[in-house]
């Protein structure tokens, strides 16, 4: 078939709109969300001085154990299911109008359409890929690897390092192309080069194997090409810079001409790969970790063809598994899901869709989205809560007593230039261009992949676009950018369990109060604090104060570096600890988050006599609220994985962690001196 014609779309997601009516969806969207404080969540056996989080979740843990089909459950997990049944409701309706109402909902119908037929993927089978691997085998010698390299990254596969447009760090108004490090396929270099993970990389080997014989690769030609694909990664972790050391900005940008970085890898043809991926011109750009690219050259260099047609093979069938018949979706799963997150079941077919309909094309999903779930109410709130935790933030800048007033007011004119960014963007994304075809799974991946490629590449050389955003609009979660200093609140957050602008407010300040204080701080924590109120890299402050920081920074490190976070029964020793370097920006914002929506919850409470409730006074309330926001429970498996490649704690260090360092909350418990949560020697920075 051709583009996806109206007529075509409105007869085939017809056919498919008993199928996808039959999974009760209806259920989920029927079911009320948990409140914002929810009491029933709580554990009144616990003491809260001596385990909050276990005080403010201890009954939901026990009555919400991880689901089959996940690796790791948060209470606003029902807000995630919630939103993918919302999410999966309207495509259904989309596939039910004869004549849909606009372009983009002929897309996001087809390409939901084409993900959830499974039959007709079961019968093209290997044949939509046997193309890509006619090319990977048809190589000839190394000097055919750049371009193929560049053609693999364009339909979606990140074969050996990452190429994209960035901001410059020395001119934040101007879009610069950047290379990056890349090309591994397991969560952490470390993976590779620590004994630690050995039993990991046994089962990546034989994972890789398994998938070259789906490919029909004889069994000893699969299992020397898992193994040349381990070689290769390793290699290339050898050359990566750890996670920690990336979260030093100068270690992460260095700008130079073409030419020069050309220098640093000459065995690999720039020429070629740019022409290849269809990059504009350019003569300079920010090598993220010009290490990498020496190290890639010295690959390069001694690794065969044959192994890096291996490794080629590899991340095309790695990158599109999704897409591919049941048996490589399968085996995909049982090595990232079940061996290393520790999650016992798939998640069923139609989340997958809507997750993957998203991923492609979530700006005109997210528009739909938001038409049925944000109004204007919630947005006029949520606005007027970031106000008042963004003066609060003000406030305190002006109080510490540990930075000078040059930086101060500095600071205040990097948070005065803020850009709150809420709900969704202003102006939505144009999918025109992208083509969509309702019995075509995989080429919908690689043409979604191609086209966001393309549109990023476009970018370079270009002003950049301040109005844009990382995440889709139905998206649970939230961030700050740097170099584009806003905080960004995608609808999909600002919902319940997080956000119900008919909750108290002290409920509503320690929850998502919380995480605006969150991301504003970002701005500011051992990361954001480097860039400047325009987003250029660029040191604002003085050195006496960068030294009372890195202080203060380093007591939060510490203090988090002991806490465990997945026990080992027999052997202490083997405990898994929280990377407290890792974690310091996320941990930073944790504790500074909590700071500033206190004292915003104070300042829009003045005044006002706020009675008791459900047993907690008002500032009881904001904790208990604040904790439940990290009610969750993880694998052990995820655990591990996450402690060695997440820069979050988890979520029982997310709350003991921080309201162990407020006074506040040991007034508001009663807590004594020397309690667990309330220790004498407390940590802050803001």
């Amino acid at each position: 078939m051709n583009a996806l014609s109206r007529k075509t779309a409105a007869v085939l997601l017809s056919a498919l709109l008993p199928a996808l009516a039959a999974f009760p969806a209806a259920a989920q969207l029927d079911k009320p969300l948990p409140p914002v404080l929810d009491p029933g969540a709580l554990d009144k056996t616990a003491d809260p001085c001596a385990d909050f989080f276990q005080y403010a979740c201890g009954s939901w843990v026990r009555a919400n154990p991880v689901p089959a089909d996940q690796s790791v459950w948060y209470r606003f997990s029902e807000l995630d299911e919630h939103t993918l049944a919302v999410l999966r409701a309207i495509l259904a309706e989309a596939a039910a109008e004869k004549t849909p109402k606009s372009a983009d909902a002929l897309k996001i119908g087809g390409y939901y359409a084409a993900c959830m037929d499974e039959p007709a993927v079961e019968a093209k089978g290997l044949a939509p890929l046997k193309p890509e691997l006619d090319r990977i085998a048809g190589l000839g010698d190394k000097a055919a690897l750049p371009a193929e390299v560049a053609h693999l990254q364009t339909i979606g596969a990140p074969a050996l390092f990452s190429f994209y447009p960035t901001q410059d760090y020395t001119d934040a108004t101007r879009m610069i192309a950047s290379a990056d490090q890349g090309g591994l396929s397991l969560p952490d270099r470390d993976y590779y080069l620590s004994d630690e993970f050995k039993g990991e990389r046994d089962a990546f080997v034989a994972h890789v194997g398994k998938m070259m014989r789906l490919l029909g690769d004889a069994p000893a030609t699969a299992d020397a090409e898992a193994a040349a694909v381990l070689r290769v990664e390793t290699a290339l972790a050898k050359a990566s810079m750890s996670r920690v050391d990336r979260r030093e900005p100068k270690n992460v940008h260095h700008k130079m001409r073409l030419k020069v970085f050309e220098r640093l890898a000459p065995s690999f043809s720039w020429g070629a790969y740019l022409k290849a991926l269809g990059a504009p011109r350019f003569s300079k750009l920010d090598a993220a970790d010009p290490g990498f690219f020496r190290g890639l050259d010295a690959t390069l260099q001694t690794v065969p063809l044959d192994d890096w047609k291996a490794y080629l093979r590899w991340s095309l069938v790695n990158a599109e598994a999704s897409a591919l018949p049941k048996a490589f979706v399968a085996e995909d799963f049982a090595f990232y899901g079940r061996r290393l997150s520790g999650q016992k079941e798939i998640k069923p077919r139609w989340k997958r869709c809507v997750g993957a309909t998203d991923g492609a094309l979530g700006e005109a999903l997210g528009r739909e989205y938001v038409a049925r779930e944000f109004g204007p109410a919630a947005k006029a709130r949520s606005v007027e809560m970031v106000r008042g935790i963004e003066a609060a933030m003000a406030a305190d800048i002006k109080t510490l007593p540990w930075m000078s007033a040059r930086t101060k007011r500095r600071a205040l004119g990097k948070l005065r230039a803020v850009a709150d960014k809420i709900g969704y963007p202003d102006k939505w994304r144009d999918y025109s261009k992208l083509e969509v075809r309702s019995d075509d799974a995989l080429g919908n991946l690689q043409r979604a992949d191609a086209f966001e490629l393309r549109r990023e590449l476009a970018k370079i050389g270009k002003p950049v676009d301040r109005g844009e955003w990382d995440m889709t609009p139905p998206t649970d979660n939230a961030y700050y950018d740097p170099q584009l200093n806003s905080i960004n609140f995608p609808a999909g957050i600002l919902q319940r369990p997080n956000f119900d602008v008919d909750a108290d407010s002290a409920a509503l300040y320690g929850a998502i109060g919380a995480t605006i204080g969150h991301e504003l701080t970002h701005g500011f924590d051992d990361e954001g604090r480097h860039y400047d109120a325009h987003g250029n890299l660029r040191d604002w402050w003085t050195k006496a104060d960068s030294k009372a920081f890195d202080a203060r920074a380093d007591g939060v490190a510490d203090e988090y570096s002991r806490f465990v976070t997945v026990e080992d029964p027999k052997d202490p020793s083997k405990d898994v600890r929280l990377d407290g370097r890792l974690t310091l920006g996320e941990n930073i914002a944790d504790n500074g988050g909590l700071v500033l929506a206190y004292a915003a919850f104070l300042s829009a409470t003045a005044g006002q006599k706020i009675p008791d409730r459900d047993g907690f006074t008002p500032d009881q309330r904001f904790f208990v609220s604040y904790a439940q926001s990290w009610c969750s429970d993880l694998t052990p498996e995820t655990a591990r994985k996450y402690a060695k490649s997440d820069p979050h704690s988890t979520g029982r260090w997310r709350v003991n962690g921080v309201v162990a360092n407020m006074p506040e909350f040991a007034k508001a418990f009663s807590c004594k001196e020397g309690d667990p949560m309330a220790p004498a020697k407390r940590n802050r920075v803001w």
